[in-house]
Order: structure tokens, then sequence, then C-alpha cells
């Protein structure tokens, strides 16, 4: 049986990215930190993290070629401590989200030992397009599309 990629299915045109952003998002193998993500309404969503310990200069969060990385690292101004047993992380973390055309980051906030990032997707206007049909020579030159915005 042959494998169909989603790049190469002849009804989806210019999708050629998508299998990438797929075996990208599914090369994430470690679990730190623990995250949620959540639809707070129709085009908004959240993405929670916990990060106990870390402060909010301690994280980084930045958007990078349509994907969200948030990133941890705990500075070591501490005095040097003994630990008789250490179950509570302190290490460096980064987490990535791919996010779809549209989506944007409307802000973070940090609440009791949690990273709150809060996106919106943006629902673009409709647009039809009236393509013209031309006959004769195929050097002729193109007119211009003609939009036809609708409300």
């Amino acid at each position: 049986m042959t494998k169909i990629s989603f790049g190469a299915h002849p009804y989806l045109l210019g999708f050629e990215q998508l299998e990438r952003l797929v075996e990208r998002t599914a090369k994430s193998g470690d679990g730190y930190p623990p995250f949620n993500i959540e639809a707070v309404a129709d085009n908004a969503y959240r993405i929670t993290l916990a990060v106990a310990g870390f402060r909010d200069e301690d994280l980084a969060i930045t958007v990078e070629d349509r994907q969200l990385v948030i990133r941890g690292r705990q500075g070591e101004d501490e005095p040097a401590r003994v630990f008789l047993h250490r179950g509570i992380a302190a290490r460096a973390f980064q987490r990535s989200f791919v996010l779809a055309d549209g989506v944007e980051v409307a802000g973070a906030h940090m609440e009791h030992g949690l990273l709150h990032v809060d996106l919106q997707r943006i629902v673009p206007e409709t647009v039809v397009q009236t393509i013209p049909i031309r006959s004769g020579r195929m050097d002729a030159p193109v007119p211009p599309v003609k939009r036809i915005e609708s409300k």
C-alpha cells in the first residue's frame, strides 16, 4: 500500500508545508514542562504551562516563522545550597507550538506558578475573485484579476 502525503494529494494545492509542520510538531519528545491548551472562546485559545520556580525574567516568548516558542532558563544567582532531596526541576526548557495563519499572540501573564499565553484567531474577510477567460494567443498580457469583497 502506498502512503499518500498531504502535499501530494491532488486537491490540496499549495499545502506542501503542511506535512513539514506535522513532522516538526511530532518531534517534541520531552514532556517538561507540562501544559494545557484550551479554547476560551470561538476564536480564542490559551496555552498554560506549569513553570513553578521560574520568574518572569527567566522566561522568553517569541514567534519565529509561525512557531510560538517558549523558553525557560533559571538563573544561578542563588547562593550554593545543599539539597538532601531535589524533586523540583530547575532545568532549562523549550516548548514550541505551530500557529495557523491568522493566529496571533494576544498576551501572556504569570499566576500561581502557571504561565498563560493567550492566542487570538483573526478571521479574514471573505473575498470573491472573478477570473477572466481569455481566448487567443497564450503569450498575450494577462488582464488584472477583478476582486469583489463580500460583506
